[in-house]
């Protein structure tokens, strides 16, 4: 009902959009965390599923909303997600799970919110450029026949005159 009262720009929206995920990627980090540890698994499963459920998370969300999950490139760091959850592993295991679930959320919201702010992104396909011959020969070859001897380009381009 509040949204149709109050009208919001787009960038208070993007804004507002953020910061909400940053602690949704947070709570649902420690859910997974907390959740998996509840159960009897340890330590390395219960990061490993903190993580994939924060990830999991969003991109549920991204794919609801009819749009390309954000973790699938051009995002604020969703690599966040597994420090929450080793945070979290942490502190349980150290006896303190409430200062787990408060750190590991404060830890999302600070690292997603820098990596907002300063332009960190995790590298997409399209952006990657190998750093060296060896990486790059595999990516060469693709899209190449290789005929008596020779790498041909199995679609050639049309020239243009």
């Amino acid at each position: 009902m509040v949204v149709f009262l109050i009208k919001i720009s787009e960038a208070s929206w993007t804004r507002l959009f953020t910061a909400l995920d940053v602690a949704v990627l947070g709570f649902w980090a420690v859910t997974g965390v907390n959740k998996t540890l509840a159960v009897g698994l340890g330590w390395l499963p219960g990061a490993l599923l903190g993580t994939v459920t924060a990830v999991g998370g969003g991109a549920l969300r991204d794919v609801v909303l009819g749009r390309v999950p954000a973790v699938f490139g051009g995002n604020g760091l969703y690599a966040a997600a597994v420090a929450v959850a080793g945070v979290t592993v942490i502190c349980v295991y150290l006896g303190v799970p409430a200062i787990g679930a408060d750190l590991g959320i404060t830890l999302a919201r600070g690292f997603r919110l820098t990596a907002v702010r300063l332009g960190w992104n995790l590298p997409n396909s399209l952006e990657w450029q190998p750093r060296s011959r060896k990486a790059a020969r595999p990516r060469h070859c693709t899209g190449t026949a290789a005929r008596d001897g020779k790498e041909e380009q199995s679609h050639p381009r049309k020239q243009t005159s």
